[in-house]
């Protein structure tokens, strides 16, 4: 580090990484320099609508001034009662994998004697998506914050819905159709929190975890954003 800057490494994922042409590298910043000014040492042109910054891991806003040794990725917008005394949950584990998913394993993780119901989202890969025909799908994933968002979903939930158990793997790389890009076992005493957290951790996981999908047609691919 030179005086009066800062060394920082960017990460790049899905579409930007490919557009850059890589996915890590270490910049100099000068001192006192905040997360909006990362986009413009990319020289990718204008700044895509809805992207978002994680410093170390944590999103962040981009007023938000860097220190040395900082990680700063740029992520695209992401791939879609009884009275009874609530059980203390048990979270985990929030797994990605490059395997092919067991859903069983998953569904066990969530099994629980103080569990009424086992709930469980198993998310498949089409053949179909916006008219094409679709060949594979290829995911992506920030390692790390990616968990740590699942994490801080099943914590949410488990508040909100006095759930025992809670569980999600998520593939990345190459995944043919048919198979599980996502597994989310829950369970809690009661069937209608079980189903309705699963419902809703899906929903929170298309919208807040780093997770993105290519789409890869006979023609051509697509990379998929938020909400997919």
């Amino acid at each position: 580090m030179s005086d009066g800057t800062i060394p920082v490494t960017v990460r790049l994922f899905a579409g930007l990484r490919e557009q850059a042409g890589w996915g890590s590298r270490p910049f100099e910043l000068p001192a006192g320099a905040r997360v909006r000014d990362v986009w413009a040492l990319l020289e990718l042109g204008v700044e895509p609508k809805g992207l978002l910054y994680a410093r170390n891991k944590d999103y962040v806003e981009q007023d938000v001034v860097l220190a040395p040794g900082d990680e700063v990725a740029l992520i695209p917008p992401v791939s879609g009662g009884s009275g009874d005394a609530a059980p203390t949950p048990v979270l985990g584990p929030f797994l990605l994998t490059h395997d092919p998913i067991d859903p069983q394993t998953v569904l066990a993780a969530a099994s629980d004697d103080e569990a009424g119901a086992v709930a469980a989202f198993l998310g498949t890969v089409r053949r179909h998506s916006r008219g094409r025909t679709v060949l594979y799908l290829d995911y992506e994933g920030y390692d790390g914050m990616a968990e740590k968002c699942m994490a801080e979903i099943a914590t949410e939930l488990a508040s909100r819905r006095g759930l025992t158990r809670v569980a999600m793997t998520h593939r990345l790389g190459r995944v043919e159709i048919g198979e599980p890009s996502i597994v989310i076992a829950i369970s809690s005493p009661h069937r209608a929190d079980a189903l309705a957290a699963c419902h809703e951790a899906i929903d929170e996981l298309k919208v807040r975890v780093p997770l993105w999908k290519k789409e890869v047609y006979a023609g051509g691919e697509e990379w998929i954003g938020q909400g997919s």
